[in-house]
């Protein structure tokens, strides 16, 4: 399969995380994922575009979503023009969260780096975040 790519724009609301993962889904089904290939990014994707919505963006913001499939390797890029992440690795750590006050696991990126082959975390405070993940898709079978 040749080169094949995807660009939305969405409005910063929680109504659009649906949106945006089901996007994402039905495009990489061109690459004929396994179930579990699919729930894997499904979560994952889910996981970074709620990420931007309560923690980068103000309401009136917007989250960008580009996705493409390269052969058999799936990529995608969550960004926002928020707040951006002063620590990195320390909002990375499983359980940390800067809004507990709204009852959030602080696992959204320990479930990113669990479900996808690899993630990658470009941020600058005042700039905005980009979360790159990519997941080879069609592999499981190696791992019988």
């Amino acid at each position: 399969m040749m080169k094949n790519e995807m660009k939305l724009s969405m409005d910063a609301i929680s109504e659009n995380e649906a949106l945006g993962r089901i996007c994402i889904a039905t495009f990489l089904t061109r690459l004929h994922p396994t179930l579990e290939e699919l729930e894997d990014v499904k979560t994952a994707v889910s996981e970074a575009i709620t990420n931007a919505i309560i923690h980068g963006v103000p309401a009136d913001g917007k989250v960008y979503i580009t996705c493409r499939c390269e052969k058999d390797i799936f990529h995608v890029e969550i960004e926002d023009h928020g707040v951006g992440i002063a620590d990195i690795p320390k909002a990375m750590e499983p359980l940390y969260t800067t809004k507990p006050e709204q009852e959030r696991s602080g696992m959204g990126f320990a479930f990113m780096e669990a479900f996808m082959d690899e993630l990658k975390v470009w941020s600058q405070p005042g700039k905005g975040t980009t979360v790159i993940m990519e997941k080879a898709i069609g592999f499981s079978y190696l791992e019988d």
